[in-house]
């Protein structure tokens, strides 16, 4: 085993320190954008320099601290991750062959994501038709008691990961075998930790954030509608392309056993915080603002903003598709690749050929589109594209490092053959 998991000498995030400050700062982030940008502080700011004087005047009160936590939105929360366990147990699904792991062995994984939203929509479309939309707005009620109980759950499967990976026979995460117990612990020291077939990492890549998304967009839907008696044109865009996106990702669950968090990171905190808190509640900032900030688009700006999104989805699902058939032996567009030493083909052609991660200019897009359905009389409501502009291109950034040590010179020849990293002549 100590072959197969070599230390780590290679840090990233500026090492143990800038693994502490993330493993604080997101946490407070999360906090900070729910609270600096909520009806009980007066809406969401008109610049991003009055968060921090709001954020202090909160956090000197010891009223303050007692009110983060609510037994009501604990429960709620442990509730909806049981019933996601439980539907992953019992709803029917293949299993599937992950990518070939450094140990000679392959995890079987089992897909039934999309049957879990299938049933939630069952569910959710039964309490609708029999309770009315009032009684989805408990979400927007204990907010920041769901928020809190997501964080303490980030910080609970972080600390268990991380003592169960010191197990014999574990196959650790080649970038978080360092020694360092900050480090370690954020990063991710396991590779892919399990309980008995039941794998933390990839469960938690899919299923209790990103349908909880979904579900919280919907339950801002129903608030606004409980306030006016109707919902606007931009509170249906953004559930419509957020849901959309949700589905799509989950009925292409096959296609996250091949993404570097399942193939490459450990399962640490970076992970548990990023789809357990940050996911549902920092993607859903527009909802939750159009929520108590109704805004009427009109039918041509509509117009262009589903125009926006829509070509972000068709690069991002077409890119995904021409890389998901290229990696599973098929070629129906007859692309173009090129051959490395290690007899690895990288694709030259298509999306492919336009720029290295095609796919991440799609999801560019639909960022920008997403944040426009809130108009312009706040910038926080474009937290999500600036955070997701910098997230994909340290992404980008880390895939050129690992690729270049795995391909070496071939590397360099693919990069003069596809020279444009995420935007076609731009980046």
């Amino acid at each position: 085993m100590s072959e197969l998991n070599p230390r780590t000498t290679h840090y990233e995030f500026m090492g143990p320190p800038g693994a502490f400050a993330v493993t604080f700062g997101v946490p407070f982030l999360t906090f900070g954008l729910s609270l600096a940008c909520s009806e009980a502080s007066g809406g969401c700011p008109n610049s991003w320099w009055d968060i921090p004087p709001n954020l202090i005047k909160a956090v000197s009160s010891l009223d303050w601290w007692f009110s983060l936590f609510d037994l009501q939105a604990f429960v709620l929360y442990l509730a909806w991750y049981a019933f996601c366990v439980v539907s992953w147990a019992i709803l029917p699904g293949a299993w599937v062959e992950g990518s070939l792991m450094r140990n000679g062995q392959k995890k079987l994984y089992k897909i039934n994501a999309f049957s879990t939203l299938l049933l939630v929509l069952g569910i959710t479309g039964g309490t609708l038709w029999s309770k009315g939309p009032a009684i989805f707005t408990v979400i927007y009620d204990r907010w920041i008691g769901l928020v809190t109980a997501s964080v303490i759950m980030s910080f609970a499967q972080a600390f268990y990961v991380y003592a169960m990976s010191f197990q014999p026979g574990k196959l650790l995460a080649l970038g978080g075998n360092s020694g360092n117990f900050i480090y370690d612990f954020y990063i991710g020291r396991e590779l892919n930790p399990s309980v008995g077939s039941f794998d933390i990492k990839c469960f938690n890549e899919l299923r209790p954030g990103l349908i909880l998304w979904a579900i919280i967009n919907f339950a801002m839907a129903c608030e606004q509608y409980t306030r006016l008696g109707a919902v606007t044109d931009s509170m249906v865009l953004i559930n419509a392309f957020q849901f959309f996106y949700v589905a799509d990702a989950l009925y292409n669950e096959p296609s996250v056993l091949t993404t570097m968090d399942i193939t490459t990171d450990g399962f640490g905190f970076m992970l548990a915080i990023g789809d357990l808190a940050w996911v549902p509640f920092i993607y859903s900032l527009q909802a939750r603002y159009l929520a108590f900030h109704p805004v009427e688009l009109g039918p041509v700006f509509t117009s262009l903003v589903l125009a926006l999104n829509v070509t972000g989805y068709y690069i991002f699902r077409v890119a995904n598709a021409e890389k998901d058939d290229f990696r599973n032996g098929r070629n129906p567009k007859n692309l173009t690749f090129m051959i490395t030493a290690r007899g690895t083909k990288l694709l030259t052609s298509g999306w492919w050929g336009r720029s290295r991660h095609p796919n991440y200019l799609g999801d560019l897009l639909m960022s920008v589109a997403w944040s426009l359905t809130t108009g312009f009389s706040t910038p926080i409501t474009y937290f999500y594209p600036v955070y997701f502009l910098v997230l994909l291109i340290h992404r980008q950034l880390r895939d050129d490092e690992n690729c270049y040590k795995k391909y070496g010179a071939d590397w360099e020849k693919y990069k003069a053959l596809v020279p444009w990293r995420i935007i076609p002549y731009v980046y």
